[in-house]
């Protein structure tokens, strides 16, 4: 027998009342039931669940690698180029000057190719008899010996010819770096001190 039944059967208004109560008691409950159950259905009363996010912000990251970089800027020593200073001649001063030197101080050496050195003390004779010839072994000893005889007067003359290559062009400058040859001049080469360095190579 249902509910309505039975308070139509109860002519009591008091028994009325209470099944009422009864009846809507039992409707809650009911709802209760229904909202709670089936785990994931949705309806009133039921929370979703929050969804986490899985995109990375890597906006803190860029900030922080700038910082690096700046760190890194202002931290690193920057490598200094080294160089050797040369005493070059200069183009406006007429040859005669350029070659006003204290023949007692002055040593002349010539670069030819496959690592020939040839050089002569003061000024080259007319029968190039103080032309002589050298290897990058033994001109530092002539370099020295120079050296002690001129005192502070010695200068060098270095003149490479067109087939002498760059490496004996170095060689011989470390070579004034090593012997502390305060002053050495780089210097063309002339027509006849070129014919001289072919001669004795056999060209």
């Amino acid at each position: 027998m249902c509910l309505k039944a039975l308070i139509c059967l109860n002519k009591t208004p008091a028994a009325r009342r209470n099944l009422n109560l009864l009846i809507k008691k039992l409707s809650v409950m009911a709802e209760m039931d229904t909202s709670g159950g089936g785990g994931h259905k949705k309806g009133p009363g039921v929370k979703k669940a929050k969804k986490l996010s899985t995109r990375v912000d890597l906006t803190p990251m860029v900030d922080l690698g700038f910082l690096l970089i700046t760190f890194f800027v202002f931290t690193t020593t920057i490598s200094q180029p080294t160089a050797m200073r040369l005493a070059l001649p200069d183009d406006k001063v007429k040859d005669e000057d350029q070659n006003k030197i204290k023949q007692s101080g002055a040593l002349t050496i010539l670069l030819g190719n496959n690592n020939n050195v040839f050089y002569y003390e003061g000024e080259l004779t007319p029968d190039a008899s103080n032309f002589k010839s050298s290897n990058f072994k033994d001109i530092r000893d002539v370099i020295i010996r120079k050296k002690q005889q001129a005192d502070t007067n010695l200068v060098v003359v270095i003149k490479p010819n067109d087939q002498s290559n760059y490496k004996n062009f170095i060689d011989i400058l470390d070579e004034m770096s090593i012997n502390v040859v305060k002053r050495y001049a780089v210097v063309d080469i002339s027509d006849v001190e070129d014919q001289l360095i072919k001669r004795t190579q056999g060209q």
